[in-house]
């Protein structure tokens, strides 16, 4: 079976609204557009994939489960507006566990391409934050930043410029399919 492209998004800020430390399903409020926005990625036979760092379990502010229950309702939210994720993959730890799967790290997409058979050099990180350019940029995949959550005070922080800053996840989306296109 031949590698798929995948387009990795980071949750927090990116597909919902970054509220601090996620710790029930009530909390997660879906951006607008970004559940649109996946199913234009789906439509497009890209694999979703949802990476992200949720230090609050490392940090004893919330459990395992509570992280898996908020994930299963941002999965249930995005099956409704007709999109699906093909994979979630989190980093439960604390900052100072050293651990290889917090980002920027690649330990998360590393998974990911295992179970998903996934071409990570033909691949796109999209986030909020500087470790989620910074994971692109170590993965070999292209990294767009996008000004949602807290990607406008992030882009002042930038080590390296990512291949393309968009103002929500809607117009990285445009992107990355006008980007593939140009690359095929």
């Amino acid at each position: 079976m031949a590698e798929k492209f995948a387009v990795f998004l980071d949750r927090d800020g990116t597909i919902n609204e970054d509220t601090g430390y996620i710790d029930s399903p009530e909390k997660l409020v879906i951006i607008r557009g970004a559940s649109d926005a996946i199913k234009k990625l789906n439509e497009n036979e890209f694999g979703v994939i949802v990476i992200s760092n949720q230090s609050g379990v490392g940090r004893g502010y919330f459990s395992k489960e509570a992280a898996e229950d908020v994930n299963k309702k941002l999965v249930k939210i995005l099956n409704k507006g007709g999109a699906h994720i093909d994979g979630i993959y989190y980093c439960p730890h604390h900052p100072d566990d050293n651990c290889d799967c917090r980002k920027p790290r690649t330990g998360l997409i590393e998974m990911a391409k295992g179970d998903l058979n996934l071409d990570i050099k033909k691949s796109y990180v999209v986030g909020d934050k500087v470790s989620d350019i910074e994971l692109a940029m170590n993965a070999g995949a292209k990294a767009i930043l996008v000004l949602t959550g807290r990607g406008t005070d992030e882009r002042n922080r930038l080590i390296r410029q990512p291949h393309y800053i968009a103002s929500n996840l809607k117009e990285a989306v445009e992107w990355i399919i006008k980007d593939s296109d140009a690359c095929a």
